[in-house]
């Protein structure tokens, strides 16, 4: 009686063997997905964090190029290229004109009103990501002080 009992038990521990051996491949497979899922993201945070900088550093090279006289007599916006990325410098206000504003950030004394500024918005557009799918744009206001009527 007991040899058959036996026999019947056997095939009952293999059967639960194999369910939770099909559960841990099943466990297994999802942190595989999960992981690779999370480096992706990882991969994406650093190439926009990557496009930040290169977009930032081309920013700071057209204003470094079209510094001084340059920018305080733009009249028409000037597009331009540095860094794998576009930039566009747009005198403000955008009607084609050269205006002579006060200065906002001046703490110089200006009474007699000799000093006043011209102002300008530099952008700059950087694609990133899986086929340049991404785009990252970083915009900055510039003012020039001029001698007023210059």
């Amino acid at each position: 009686m007991k040899d058959k009992s036996m026999k019947n038990q056997k095939g009952v521990v293999l059967f639960f063997a194999l369910i939770v051996l099909i559960l841990m491949t099943l466990i297994g497979v999802a942190l595989a997905v999960n992981s690779t899922q999370s480096l992706r993201m990882a991969g994406a945070g650093a190439e926009r964090i990557e496009a930040n900088a290169i977009a930032n550093g081309a920013l700071d090279s057209v204003i470094n190029k079209y510094k001084g006289a340059a920018f305080a007599n733009m009249m028409v916006s000037q597009p331009d290229s540095l860094l794998g990325g576009k930039q566009r410098l747009v005198p403000m206000p955008w009607d084609g004109t050269v205006k002579d504003v006060s200065c906002q950030r001046s703490s110089k004394a200006n009474g007699a009103n000799l000093i006043s500024c011209r102002r300008l918005e530099v952008e700059s557009v950087r694609a990133f990501g899986r086929e340049n799918l991404g785009q990252l744009e970083v915009v900055a206001g510039i003012e020039q002080e001029v001698l007023t009527g210059s």
